[in-house]
């Protein structure tokens, strides 16, 4: 709780002052230290940033006490002035062109999934995503959130798992399953891509692109998934008379198409 409201912008103490006054009567700041277990100094100070940000009243007296304005009051003033902040830069920063060819790299969970989020948040038409069932619970949410404002979300997930997302194809799992990192990629409007991979032991790592090369590769990849999908569940049973299990007479054929070990 505390972390987020850090993230709307309240200091480690100021958080911590908020959640003492939430839901109980006007306390003073002594009241506020005793519950904190930190110096009244610091906390009236904390105190009077809460105020000032508009997110505790004061109460005049003896002592003075504070009271929390209510979660849902503070939310949907922070609401309005990150509208405010986003329409004045909207009309005062002159658009930029259409960026060249670019390729960024993020490292790091936490860089990955902002960048998913971010990436999300901002498209537009459709989303193709493509992963393991594993992990769509790092993406799910940024997705759902998609579809609710109109976007077109197409999930290719490898493997079977529950989610409230409308566009969903299962494929299967693989023989022998995921190797030790976890594929994912998203096409967002056709405009850009971020393709990495998830693992259990070591950090994400993603790519950032919009080179019409990446975004072409990942487009006909994703067609191609699809017409597969349908033809072998179509023809299951002729495939596998004329191919083998999995293929097996066309990967002999082909040895470079065989995995690393």
């Amino acid at each position: 709780m505390i972390e987020a409201l850090r993230k709307l912008g309240l200091s480690d103490l100021e958080a911590r002052c908020y959640l003492a006054l939430h839901g109980q009567s006007p306390s003073s700041g002594y009241e506020v230290s005793k519950q904190v277990s930190v110096s009244r100094s610091n906390v009236y100070a904390a105190l009077r940033g809460l105020v000032e940000k508009g997110v505790c009243r004061a109460e005049e007296g003896e002592p003075v006490t504070f009271a929390a304005i209510p979660i849902g009051q503070v939310v949907k003033l922070l609401q309005s002035e990150f509208e405010r902040t986003a329409r004045l830069l909207e009309s005062e920063l002159t658009p930029v062109p259409d960026p060249p060819p670019f390729f960024s790299n993020w490292k790091g969970d936490q860089q990955v999934d902002l960048a998913v989020r971010r990436l999300a948040a901002n498209a537009r038409d459709q989303i193709l995503v493509d992963l393991w069932a594993e992990d769509l619970h790092r993406v799910e949410e940024s997705l759902l959130a998609a579809e609710r404002r109109g976007t077109a979300v197409h999930l290719m997930v490898i493997g079977e798992v529950p989610t409230e997302l409308k566009r969903v194809i299962i494929h299967s799992v693989p023989p022998g399953g995921p190797n030790k990192s976890r594929n994912f990629s998203m096409l967002l409007d056709k405009e850009t891509a971020i393709l990495g991979s998830f693992s259990r032991h070591a950090p994400a790592s993603a790519l950032e692109s919009n080179h019409p090369a990446v975004l072409n590769v990942l487009d006909t990849s994703y067609f191609h998934d699809v017409v597969m999908m349908r033809i072998e569940n179509d023809f299951a049973r002729e495939l596998e008379e004329r191919y083998g299990k999995d293929y097996a007479l066309i990967r002999r054929e082909h040895p470079e198409m065989h995995p690393k070990n």
